[in-house]
């Protein structure tokens, strides 16, 4: 379970960060950044681990939670379609980290990055990997760029129903890649990505692509 030792460790506003939506076939990038100003009341922690050890309920429980606590600034960004088609699906999550890292009301002294790779915020950087397992503000920040991102997707699909984003969030499931085959792709799709550059560059169509070229 994630706890607060590296944050009450550095003593100063430290900032968790983490991004969701590197691998799906459409949709942007969203990243979120949580600072907690006066630690993590025990029954907020309680609720607090990576997101996708969380059920969707529980997921929305936390989210609602980290929105309703005093002294936790939370601040949410993405990086488009478009984006991530000019700058690569890394770079553009670097952009929409960067971006909600921006927004915070307040300004950290340290960013703690989920994985082994981070941009340059303009202040001290720790790579944590595996660190939504590992530290509370990440694992928050986790939580809500996975619930702000699934309830894009959810109003996406509501004009592009052939997809069923709101069950998968984009991600290439079976009925995905066959509403792919079927109907073709929407500007919403990553034209790099697997099927969709297939379909893009008039390639035989194969329900099963799953390659990434980014």
């Amino acid at each position: 379970m994630p706890d607060y030792t590296r944050e009450a460790q550095h003593g100063g506003r430290v900032a968790g960060v983490d991004e969701v939506g590197r691998g799906p076939l459409a949709g942007p990038v969203v990243a979120a950044a949580v600072i907690f100003d006066r630690g993590v009341p025990p029954r907020l922690a309680v609720l607090l681990d990576d997101s996708k050890k969380l059920s969707a309920v529980a997921r929305r429980r936390a989210y609602t939670a980290l929105q309703g606590t005093r002294g936790v600034h939370i601040a949410v960004a993405a990086a488009s379609v478009a984006e991530i088609a000019r700058l690569n699906i890394l770079h553009a999550a670097f952009l929409a980290m960067r971006r909600a890292v921006a927004r915070l009301p307040v300004r950290p002294d340290l960013v703690l990055v989920d994985g082994n790779a981070a941009p340059d915020f303009g202040c001290r950087t720790d790579c944590v990997v595996g660190g939504d397992g590992e530290s509370l503000s990440i694992a928050a920040a986790s939580i809500v760029a996975k619930v702000v991102r699934d309830r894009l997707m959810e109003r996406l699909a509501v004009r592009w129903p052939a997809y069923g984003w709101e069950r998968n969030a984009g991600y290439g499931t079976a009925q995905h890649r066959a509403a792919l085959c079927d109907v073709g792709t929407t500007p919403h799709h990553r034209a790099s990505f697997g099927l969709v550059r297939q379909l893009s560059l008039g390639l035989p169509a194969d329900s099963h692509a799953d390659w990434v070229v980014s």
